[in-house]
């Protein structure tokens, strides 16, 4: 066993090889994922976006704290995003301050949020023409899986790229995939996206039904689980809807809108049309605009549950 003294040396010395990483959007999946790479004794440098809570976590356990992207990007040697939407992304990475203009040869970007392949792969080139690698790689599971390292990381791009940081992806993630050509990612994570928030949506709708048809929310689960459309979402909502529990599927009604329009939009870009987006897509912004943009995605049981007692008026 090493003595007090050696093991730190090791530590050290072992620390020294790790790239050091920057850090924009501590967001709550942002922020478990920064403590995980501070557990795991990275280098971390961070810029304020949103709120100053996760930052100043950040910075009290020794992350250095930046006042702009550039900046962030030019003292990193992978500049990791978790943004909410393709716009917030392309506002990062572009302008005087954007990441793009603090880049040289060599250096990583990652963008980990559910963004539109078309602006991805734009924004691919862009870093590519600064001297850069860019690569996608959306996630799932959640915070909670973030804080243990148990994330889903579906990571897309140049493989010489992804070789490099994959050790890093392995100390964030379970299952690390590298799925193909720039892009890649966000497409599967849109159609992973679309098949979920359809299923909580039709799961939401159908319990939702069985109050005006007078049959209990808990027979309901009890059938369509003993059958083959058993599935996890069918389990998140349920925990709402029959156990009163939202939390299981922490993901938020705003985002999920986000995301099926985003699926609809890359379909127009292939020159198709989805039919099974369309109906998802409009539920969820009704809820949305109806004023609950920031419930969970479980809770569209209650959207569809107040959409019929207007329809019957009771």
């Amino acid at each position: 066993m090493l003595a007090a003294a050696d093991a730190e040396r090791f530590e050290r010395r072992n620390n020294m090889t790790k790239p050091s990483i920057g850090f924009i959007g501590l967001g709550l999946m942002g922020a478990a994922m920064v403590g995980r790479l501070q557990d795991k004794s990275y280098d971390l440098h961070v810029v304020a976006n949103r709120s100053r809570e996760a930052i100043d976590k950040a910075v009290g356990r020794g992350a250095t704290e930046h006042g702009s992207a550039r900046e962030v990007a030019a003292a990193s040697d992978i500049t990791m995003m978790c943004m909410d939407t393709s716009a917030s992304v392309e506002a990062r990475m572009m302008g005087d301050d954007g990441i793009i203009a603090g880049l040289s040869d060599g250096k990583t970007v990652l963008d980990f949020g559910t963004s539109l392949p078309a602006s991805t792969r734009m924004l691919g080139e862009k870093v590519a023409a600064a001297g850069g690698t860019y690569l996608d790689a959306p996630l799932g599971r959640t915070p909670a899986h973030a804080v243990d390292g148990l994330l889903n990381i579906m990571a897309s791009g140049d493989k010489a790229a992804f070789d490099k940081v994959e050790p890093v992806l392995q100390d964030l993630g379970e299952n690390v995939f590298h799925l193909g050509a720039l892009g890649s990612g966000h497409t599967i994570k849109l159609i992973n996206n679309f098949i979920g928030m359809t299923t909580a949506c039709a799961v939401s709708e159908a319990f939702a039904m069985a109050d005006k048809a007078g049959v209990p929310r808990q027979q309901v689960y009890d059938v369509m689980a003993a059958g083959p459309v058993h599935s996890g979402m069918m389990d998140f909502v349920k925990a709402f809807a029959v156990d009163g529990d939202p939390t299981k599927l922490a993901f938020a009604i705003k985002n999920g809108r986000k995301d099926v329009g985003y699926y609809a939009t890359m379909a127009d870009d292939a020159g198709v049309t989805s039919l099974m987006s369309g109906g998802t897509k409009t539920a969820l912004g009704m809820a949305r605009d109806s004023g609950q943009a920031d419930d969970m995605v479980c809770q569209m049981v209650d959207f569809f549950a107040n959409l019929f007692d207007e329809k019957t008026g009771k």
